[in-house]
Order: structure tokens, then sequence, then C-alpha cells
């Protein structure tokens, strides 16, 4: 495992920094930074550009909150409360118009890759984000209104990072940005070992 300062100098920074806390502050994002999030997601590459990717969010607060809140897991909901911005992922499993639609092979990767666009922006700006996928799927699905052919693909909230004492006692330990598998663990020369 490579510990975060262990990572080499010529890995950005930001890609460094980037982690995925539980720990919130409840404080509001301005619309405009939220947009500005998902403006950096958009500018994802994706096949043929077809840019499959939906993000369905609530502020914490307003009309949709609790709403999207109880479409996560019990565990997920204790922390994610006290975030900022909660956004569902989703992509679409089809590419064209119309009758002329076929299957989009790439949609979930696709989709993944705004995803983290969206997370180094929000880091890029001082904030965090934390992608989940603990989530009530098909009560998610039917309360989201998601067409068959898309995709939910996940959910991750977006706010300031708050003091890990603010989380019950067994969370407070795993409050800290995490290693990375080293390459040689994730990229193989030639065929799948």
């Amino acid at each position: 495992m490579i510990e975060r300062n262990q990572a080499s100098p010529q890995v950005n920074n930001l890609i460094v920094e980037r982690w995925s806390p539980r720990s919130f502050d409840g404080s509001a994002i301005p619309q405009q930074d939220l947009d500005v999030i998902f403006e950096a997601a958009g500018w994802s590459p994706s096949a043929f550009n077809i840019q499959p990717w939906t993000f369905l969010y609530a502020h914490r607060g307003d009309e949709n909150w609790d709403r999207f809140l109880s479409l996560l897991i019990e565990f997920n909901q204790s922390w994610a409360k006290d975030a900022s911005v909660l956004t569902f992922v989703v992509s679409n499993k089809m590419q064209g118009r119309g009758d002329e639609k076929s299957p989009n092979h790439s949609h979930s990767f696709d989709t993944g890759a705004a995803w983290i666009l969206a997370s180094l922006q929000a880091t890029a700006m001082g904030y965090h984000s934390h992608a989940m996928s603990g989530l009530q799927f098909d009560k998610a699905c039917e309360e989201l209104k998601i067409p068959a052919d898309h995709r939910l693909e996940a959910a991750f909230v977006i706010g300031r990072k708050a003091a890990k004492d603010q989380l019950p006692e067994a969370l407070q330990e795993k409050e800290a940005a995490s290693g990375r598998k080293s390459v040689a663990e994730i990229a193989i020369a030639g065929n799948f070992q």
C-alpha cells in the first residue's frame, strides 16, 4: 500500500489530495460553485462525445433533500445528512435518437469519468466529495423517475470537511485519507494473470 506522502511527485497534487471524508460541516454551497463543479464533469471525454451522464441533485434543506437522503442506505444517511449537496449519478445505456437507438457499451465508464472530474473540481474549489453505492437502487430509480434505458450508477455528496469528532466513534477511526495499491498491483504488461 502506498501512502499519500509516498506518491510520485509527478502525480498532480490535486489527484493525491482528493479523498472521501464522511464528516461535513453542513454549510451551503452556492449554486454558482455547484454549476462550476457540474460543468467540469461535462468536460469529460465520452465515446462519440455522447456525454451519457445526468446528475440529479438536492441542496441540504431544499424541497428534495429529505427525499433524496431517504434513498441512501441507513448507514450512509447517518453521515451524509451533514453534507451540502447530495447527487445521484445516472447514465444513459443507449446511444442514438428516436428509433435509431443502440446499446452504448461505455455508458458506465464514461459516466464514471465525469464523476471524477466533478470530484477533482470540487477538491480544487476547497470542497470534498464522497461517492457511494450504498443506495436503495430500486426505490431510488422509481422515486427519481429514472427511465428503463438509463442506469443509476451511484450517489455522491459534496461539502466542506468538518472535524471527525462529530462522527460516531467507529467512523472517527476511518476518517483519514487512505493509501492506494502500487502500480505493480494495478497495471499488468500483457495478459491478465
